[in-house]
């Protein structure tokens, strides 16, 4: 089964619990939480207080993406408000190997994220340490993107490597494109306006949930 972790980058931030219980009850999976520094990425979204925040009002994993050139010096911060995951990106100039194994020591799921336009090689020194390899179907900062094509390959090529860990995607992807990604060997898809703007979100996960995943 495909998971689903509605992204609240797109929920109400005026509304932002009540929009989480609306995806609790329609039947997700996890709660995917973007974390911005408007370094890395050019915008600014959310902080360790909002993971905390959310750990409080929900108990479902919180998949929590670090968009930051400096993960590091907020590492154990977001370990302790309660990420279920916590997903650092392959670009940045830091001791990856080593974050990556903190957060496993913690008891955590460690993810690793890559951008559309970054080679999968990247990842080669890096990915036996990694529970979760997160693939950007846009350019990561903003939401409503049009997935990037280019991107479903590479998701079947580090299938196709034996790669045994969750393999997720996040941006652009809807009811009418997931059946693809899910043949390629997604296995968790990271969804905003897509669910959030819904009329009936609970369908729409139901339908995908019945969708094969990681093929």
């Amino acid at each position: 089964m495909i998971k689903i972790a509605p992204s609240i980058l797109a929920a109400d931030p005026l509304n932002l619990e009540k929009d989480i219980r609306v995806a609790e009850k329609a039947g997700c999976d996890w709660i995917h939480v973007d974390i911005m520094d408007a370094h890395f990425v050019p915008n600014l979204a959310y902080s360790v207080d909002t993971v905390r925040r959310l750990r409080e009002i929900t108990s479902l994993p919180l998949d929590v993406h670090l968009m930051m050139d400096h993960p590091e010096t907020l590492l154990d911060a977001f370990l302790d408000a309660g990420a279920s995951c916590l997903t650092i990106h392959a670009e940045i100039d830091s001791d990856i190997p080593g974050m990556l194994d903190k957060i496993r020591q913690r008891g955590r799921m460690a993810g690793i994220a890559l951008k559309p336009n970054s080679p999968l090689t990247l990842l080669e020194p890096i990915i036996e340490q990694a529970d979760l390899v997160l693939m950007m179907t846009v350019e990561p900062g903003f939401g409503g993107q049009k997935l990037d094509a280019r991107v479903i390959g590479k998701i079947r090529s580090l299938k196709d490597s034996g790669y045994a860990g969750e393999i997720e995607a996040d941006g652009g992807i809807r009811e009418d494109n997931i059946e693809m990604l899910a043949a390629n060997g997604l296995s968790v898809a990271v969804m905003g306006t897509a669910l959030f703007r819904n009329s009936d979100m609970a369908a729409c996960i139901e339908r995908i949930h019945q969708m094969p995943a990681g093929q």
